[in-house]
């Protein structure tokens, strides 16, 4: 039997989820059956185990729930990426892949038990509505937000295209709370941002894969491009740092969109001829300019293929903190009407054949931030070596985490004027594997 799965690249860190379309073979046949046989009556227990506690337990249990604490259960024990997601889950994380949802085009954060804005998106509902950094949502719809977890304050401001929700907000230069209606539209996440650096720089910032990712770069790169002028820029500064993963096709494209040729990455199950391997085709966007990579404790998955092909093939120079190292596939299959399974299935490689799993990608020039003082110690991300059950690599050496600070001010981020002064350092080329100039890694007061 063969069933549609798809295929996850997401970091554990939440936010980052890879799908592409694929096919999994499901074992079938004499020896599956035998095997089966032997766990089916062991499977007898949970049955006895169910049926006590559905019977005697102090109050009436909720049924579907045990059974779907058991699935989960079963399935964390594995490794931490693998797990059941229900219906609505299963629902959030396409939205998140699509980057595409009905909403207002707000960004918010949660703050001491409130619901703040952090910055309104352009040309969307809320900032034609006036909306400001800070502004604290105290009523949704004529509910209060106070109790609420940020999701689900998220989720009573998304829905329909079209449909209304209210807002009451609060805001410091305001004494009266300040109410506003809203349509509803289709809000695009831009998961790309540049701008020019030093004059002759182009820096494109890249905070996750989903389905807009490569269109996005490859706009600002050809933006970049004429702004400065092909004969003019020095190269480009491709911030990976805290993006937690996404499309694995995105990043295949991406990192395509800088090679002309060769292995991006392979992925290898249990079985050998499960093995697939996706490779560049012609033609560089950037034309051969230079590259600097930045990641950190925070850049996954994704973030990870991205910045090891280009590593191997010698087509950029990565620069910044060990990443976080999460080299496992998991495979998403669809369960109906009941959400998804999210399934360990195959390790990812780099061209070189390497696996970053629980290891990370060493960055070619590292630069570490000045941290503030009361952030020390909080700045460290535990990294797939940190987490309880990860797959484990034989005969290698895990690493742990590293820092995943950005300063807020770029003026003070020692990785990102790093980057370009290494970029004013080097010739044409010299990305390509001729030696150039190093910067002393920076140290934290």
């Amino acid at each position: 039997m063969r069933k549609t799965s798809l295929i996850m690249l997401g970091a554990f860190l939440g936010a980052g989820t890879s799908m592409v379309a694929t096919q999994t073979e499901f074992l079938s046949g004499p020896r599956a059956v035998a095997a089966s046989a032997e766990t089916y009556r062991q499977l007898s227990l949970f049955g006895d185990v169910f049926e006590k506690v559905r019977t005697d337990y102090v109050e009436k249990p909720d049924e579907s729930k045990m059974i779907e604490a058991a699935v989960n259960g079963m399935l964390t024990s594995l490794d931490p990426h693998s797990s059941y997601m229900d219906a609505k889950a299963f629902r959030d994380m396409q939205t998140t892949t699509r980057g595409e949802f009905g909403g207002l085009g707000i960004e918010v954060t949660m703050e001491d038990g409130l619901i703040k804005v952090v910055t309104p998106i352009d040309d969307t509902p809320a900032s034609k509505a006036g909306l400001l950094a800070n502004d604290v949502i105290t009523q949704i719809d004529d509910d209060q937000v106070q109790g609420l977890t940020l999701n689900q304050a998220v989720d009573k401001m998304r829905g329909p295209v079209n449909s209304q929700v209210k807002l009451k907000i609060t805001r410091k230069e305001s004494k009266d709370p300040i109410e506003v209606t809203l349509t509803r539209d289709t809000i695009k996440i831009k998961p790309v941002r540049s701008k020019i650096e030093g004059a002759d720089v182009g820096y494109i910032r890249l905070t996750q894969f989903n389905e807009q990712s490569f269109d996005g770069m490859r706009a600002a790169i050809e933006k970049l491009t004429s702004e400065i002028g092909n004969d003019k820029i020095k190269g480009f500064v491709l911030d990976l740092r805290n993006n937690p993963g996404g499309l694995l096709d995105q990043a295949v494209m991406i990192s395509d969109a800088f090679l002309d040729r060769g292995e991006i990455v392979s992925t290898r199950g249990r079985n050998p001829d499960e093995t697939q391997r996706f490779s560049a085709k012609s033609g560089d966007l950037t034309k051969g300019k230079p590259i600097v990579v930045l990641v950190n404790g925070g850049s996954a998955s994704a973030s990870e293929i991205v910045a090891g092909a280009l590593q191997d093939h010698k087509r950029a120079t990565i620069m910044g903190t060990r990443s976080f190292g999460k080299g496992s596939v998991q495979s998403i299959i669809p369960l109906g009407g009941s959400g998804a399974l999210r399934l360990t299935t195959a390790r990812y490689y780099t061209p070189s054949g390497r696996s970053i799993q629980a290891k990370g990608i060493e960055p070619d020039v590292e630069v570490l931030q000045d941290v503030p003082d009361e952030l020390k110690g909080k700045d460290e991300t535990k990294g797939e070596a940190g987490l309880k059950g990860h797959l484990k690599q034989k005969d290698t050496d895990e690493r742990g985490g590293s820092s995943a600070y950005v300063p807020p001010d770029p003026a003070k981020d020692k990785q990102l004027i790093s980057a370009v002064d290494f970029l004013h350092g080097v010739q044409k080329g010299a990305a390509n594997g001729t030696q150039a100039p190093q910067p002393k890694p920076s140290l934290p007061n």
